[in-house]
């Protein structure tokens, strides 16, 4: 049998149905997060998106979020990218980073030195993006598109933008 961290383990004074009861997050009880990046959107407010939390809080800077799923190996959240808004270039050194889009579609950018790519996703494709290559992705449709985000640590670092980019430069409050 492997180790298991404190919050895998049910505590001594939980029944099983409250314990799992714990390690559920239901969406009746989750709210869309404008303000985890809106020192993006302040930027510029082609920035614009919501996370939506279930297990952690993700990389977006959001310290603590009572109301997740205590990460253990991921983190994992629902992000809207209004129409014609995105996520600028980033990269996550420390993690992979999964995108599986539920509604519409998105361009992804996706950076390694010289090397550039490009492809779309659209309903139920899902993308892999290895640590340490840059990633960025755009709405371009009218529509809202909405995706999972999933992050492959317990709490992923802040990522970084590149150099040239003017995000680099923000202050994170």
């Amino acid at each position: 049998m492997t180790a298991q961290s404190a919050t895998m383990k049910r505590p001594a004074d939980m029944n099983f149905s409250d314990w799992i009861e714990s390690r559920v997050a239901r969406y009746k009880g989750r709210t869309y997060d404008w303000s985890a990046l809106k020192f993006q959107a302040d930027f510029d407010p082609k920035y614009r998106r919501a996370q939506m939390r279930y297990i952690g809080t993700g990389a977006t800077g959001v310290a603590t979020d009572t109301n997740t799923i205590p990460a253990e190996h991921f983190t994992f959240s629902t992000m809207v990218l209004p129409s014609k808004c995105e996520g600028p270039l980033h990269v996550h050194d420390d993690v992979e980073e999964v995108f599986f889009v539920l509604k519409g579609q998105i361009r992804l950018f996706l950076k390694d030195g010289d090397d550039y790519t490009e492809t779309v996703l659209q309903e139920r494709d899902v993308v892999s993006v290895p640590p340490g290559i840059y990633r960025g992705l755009l709405n371009e449709s009218e529509e809202e598109a909405l995706m999972c985000v999933m992050l492959g640590t317990p709490k992923p670092k802040i990522p970084t933008y590149p150099e040239d980019h003017p995000l680099s430069k923000i202050k994170r409050n």
